[in-house]
This record gives structure tokens, sequence and C-alpha cells, in this order.
């Protein structure tokens, strides 16, 4: 009896595996994508300072200095996201490789949505920092509004496109059998403003506000999947 009935249990497996592989007749693989140009609502920026001394300790102390002024006078600017870029002290060698003093370099990172607020902090901190670089991009709540739009728009394109395959091949109907999304997010030209490293910086002085011209950025969603034509 224990053999029957463990050879009753085989036989109902292989036929559930059996009625599962049939489900994969008349299956095609889709693809379809959505896009859109998003105006560009958020802009980064980055500000350095270079020194040189024979002193370490002291050209440190003009860095920290440095950095410590503009990240006080970003506070000023509460709509302005300010970082510490960092900085990092490394020596100078000259001739037969002979250490001849330091040089270093501090950076301050911004963020914004408030383009106004930006380009006029931007504007004061050239007044003793040299601007390293300026990005454009679509902002996260911009970008997942963008994208849960343009979900729904993919998936009928992939339903439009199955419609067609059903109808090349003399189907009746489709079943979906598996769908993914995929959210590539927004692509942005390079940084449309960078100075040259290893300029001096900038003598104090008052600096124009540099222009914000954003542009836009593509953004994308793809749908991927499988229907069986019945």
């Amino acid at each position: 009896m224990k053999k029957l009935a463990r050879l009753t249990a085989l036989a109902l497996l292989a036929g559930s595996a059996f009625a599962s592989e049939a489900v994969l007749f008349n299956v095609v693989s889709l693809q379809a994508e959505a896009r859109r140009e998003v105006p560009n609502d958020l802009a980064q920026a980055s500000l350095y300072v270079e020194f040189s001394d024979a002193n370490a300790a002291q050209l440190s102390d003009k860095l920290n200095r440095a950095l410590s002024d503009g990240l006080k006078a970003a506070k000023a600017y509460p709509t302005v996201k300010a970082a510490n870029g960092g900085n990092s002290v490394y020596p100078l060698y000259g001739k037969n490789n002979k250490a001849e003093g330091w040089r270093g370099r501090a950076e301050v990172r911004l963020e914004s949505t408030d383009f106004k607020a930006l380009a006029e902090l931007v504007g004061k901190l050239q007044s003793n920092m040299q601007l390293g670089g300026m990005s454009f991009g679509v902002s996260p709540a911009t970008m997942e509004k963008a994208e849960t739009e343009l979900i729904d728009e993919a998936v009928r394109a992939f339903r439009s496109r199955a419609e067609v395959v059903k109808q090349s091949v003399g189907g009746k109907g489709y079943k979906l059998v598996n769908l993914s999304v995929n959210t590539q997010g927004g692509y942005a030209p390079p940084p449309i403003m960078r100075a040259k490293a290893g300029f001096a910086r900038a003598e104090a002085m008052d600096v124009a506000a540099p222009p914000m011209e954003a542009g836009q950025s593509q953004v994308t969603v793809g749908v991927a999947g499988s229907i069986q034509v019945e």
C-alpha cells in the first residue's frame, strides 16, 4: 500500500509539472517604454579654495577658516543645503624629489531647488572661493511624480503591443504571464559650468550671480513582460 501511495503521489506531481509546462505554450516576451522631458528643478554647486604654505598646520588653519566662513555664509540662505565637501593637504616636491612645502584644498557643496537663492549665495562665496562646478537635475519629488505618471503610459504601451502580437498570430485573446517595471531616472547633460582646477582664489570683490539656465532631463520608464496568446 505504501509503495502504491508513493507511486500515486509521484504520478500526481508529474501531472502537475506537465500542466505547469503546458501553460508556457504560445508565450511571447514584450517590452515598451514611455519618456518625458522634465524641467530640472534641482541645482548643485561646489566651491573651493586652494592654498600653499611652508607649514602644514598653518595651511590647515587657513583651509578650515575658509571652509567655516563659507558654511557660515550659507546659513543666511535656509532654502540652500550646504555641506562640507572635505579638505585635503598634500606635500609639494621640487627637484630631486625634495619637499618644498604643502598645498591644500577645501570644498563647500551646495544644493537647492531655490535657484535664485543658490545663485545669490554662489555669487557671494565667489568673492573668496572658486566655482568648481554647477549642475542641474530633477528633484526626488518631481522625479517620483513623473515616474508614476509614466508607469501608466508605459503599461498602456505594453498592452497596445500585446494586442498587435495577438492579432498578428491570429489569437483570440491573451493572458498576462508576468510584468516588470523599470524606472531609469532622469538623464541630464554633464555640469554646464566648471572652473579649471588649480586657479588661485579670486580677489575679494563683489561677484555677479551665475546664470541659472537649468534645462531639462529625460525621465524614462520601461515595462517588460510576457503574455500567453490564446
